[in-house]
């Protein structure tokens, strides 16, 4: 039975002149799911999802025209259109009822009532609608009691959740997606549909559970979507190399000792301090080497020697699994291999060279990498904690130092290779690249100044040993 009757207050003055537009042309017109939710929850939403009895398409033309807003993009396989704009996107669909292959999670479709349409969504608490014509302006349609989960801030499924997750199995991370984002709990009956139909994710791209997997991180709180993945076995078929990490044990003195957890606080940690998503992926992904490297040491428990080595040529196939964008793999690989290498700076003595050498190697990154090594402080002792929170001053202090004199973030040799050929009577190749290297290291161990005539300098008083050494004299 469609629960309705209550009026809600809709603001937004496009919505009032898309049922203006609607009156005219006699149809009902609806703005339903997330846009509705939020409302409700006091929250903003760019995004807007128009609902109408009849075509979806057409009346986005409509709406365009009458509006001025430009262009329409048209998907007519699945009869929704777009109206893209700088504040976000309204999307227009003619309500609809579907019929899902179970091989497949593209539906067939035919046109439907208002009902059918919302019974079709994912959980309750998207599948409200409120009338948009000026007769009912504001009259909320809520035919599975979305609005009390929302006050209960709970999610449950429209129909049984065994139906919703065979229809379309990528709703099984979109509840833990949800969860995560807006902090509510997933009812019993959905978690043990989660659980025992996790299988069927295999039906589904690998895109779109990247996407959604992508979406979970990006959340306030990561951990509670890993944590939800986990438990109810999507972690293990979304990415089983996190999921090994859980009982890996380690020193629990400086870490959690369970390392999969020690993760999740991490990615938390990073979470507080940016919203760079690609930091947020290199803390998830920081420790995927150690189930690969433990080892038990007599005196010391259990040791990882080359984890962050590992773990970084791990990367290139994890991105290709995962289908994740390739421009942002140099970026990872190189929070992995270097995300110890600041603290052991302080056991080793944080010598002006080593600082040199890890911004030389770091980069513009090198602010990325702090952020990750302070989130990485996990220790549930006090004492610890706070001698490696004052270690990560000390080394945060010397770079800033370092760099403001000897300025090598994003470093360019002084003494570029055409000059190296013009003054050594060379021709490109191996010979050039040794004596650049040369250069380099001479700069970072601070023998010379990162200036040009110094470098220059230099390579005069070099050059003849390494050419005589490489056979050109």
């Amino acid at each position: 039975m469609e629960a309705r009757g209550d009026h809600i207050t809709v603001a937004h003055p496009l919505l009032g002149r898309i049922g203006g537009i609607a009156d005219r042309l006699g149809i009902e017109a609806y703005v339903v799911g997330g846009y509705v939710r939020d409302l409700l929850l006091g929250k903003a939403d760019r995004d807007i999802d128009i609902l109408v009895m009849g075509d979806g398409i057409q009346f986005a033309r409509a709406v365009a025209r009458e509006t001025g807003a430009g262009t329409v993009v048209a998907f007519e396989r699945f009869g929704t259109a777009r109206i893209p704009s700088e504040n976000g996107n309204v999307e227009f669909v003619g309500a609809r009822r579907e019929r899902y292959d179970p091989s497949s999670r593209n539906p067939s479709v035919a046109p439907g009532t208002l009902a059918e349409d919302l019974l079709r969504r994912d959980f309750t608490v998207n599948a409200m609608a409120v009338s948009l014509n000026r007769e009912t302006f504001g009259l909320l349609h809520d035919p599975t009691g979305g609005r009390e989960d929302l006050r209960s801030r709970i999610l449950r499924t429209p129909l049984d959740p065994e139906k919703t997750f065979d229809d379309d199995p990528l709703r099984m991370m979109r509840a833990v997606r949800f969860a995560s984002q807006i902090g509510f709990s997933i009812v019993p009956p959905v978690l043990g549909a989660i659980v025992s139909m996790g299988d069927r994710l295999s039906i589904v791209a690998g895109e779109r559970i990247t996407e959604e997997f992508l979406k979970i991180l990006a959340t306030p709180v990561p951990s509670l979507g890993l944590l939800l993945m986990f438990d109810t076995g999507l972690l293990q078929r979304v990415f089983p190399e996190i999921a090994l990490m859980s009982g890996v044990d380690q020193r629990k003195d400086h870490h959690h000792k369970d390392v999969f957890l020690h993760t999740c606080t991490v990615v938390d940690n990073v979470a507080l301090a940016s919203g760079n998503l690609w930091l947020r992926f290199a803390a998830l992904v920081h420790d995927i080497a150690k189930p690969r490297t433990k080892a038990f040491k007599e005196g010391t428990g259990w040791t990882f020697h080359g984890h962050e080595e590992i773990g970084a040529r791990m990367m290139k196939k994890v991105f290709q699994k995962l289908k994740l964008p390739h421009e942002h793999l140099p970026y990872v690989e190189k929070l992995v291999r270097l995300h110890l290498r600041p603290m052991a700076l302080v056991d080793n003595g944080v010598t002006d060279s080593a600082v040199r050498r890890l911004v030389f190697e770091t980069g513009d990154d090198i602010d990325d990498l702090m952020i990750l090594c302070r989130a990485d402080i996990t220790s549930k002792n006090p004492a610890l904690v706070a001698r490696y929170r004052e270690n990560y001053e000390i080394v945060m202090r010397k770079i800033v130092e370092v760099e403001a004199r000897d300025r090598l973030r994003n470093w360019q040799p002084p003494v570029r290779g055409d000059e190296i050929m013009n003054v050594c009577a060379l021709q490109p190749g191996r010979t050039v690249g040794v004596l650049k290297k040369a250069i380099e290291e001479a700069i970072l161990d601070g023998r010379i100044p990162n200036e040009h005539d110094a470098a220059l300098a230099y390579l005069n008083s070099i050059k003849d040993g390494i050419l005589a050494q490489e056979g050109r004299i």
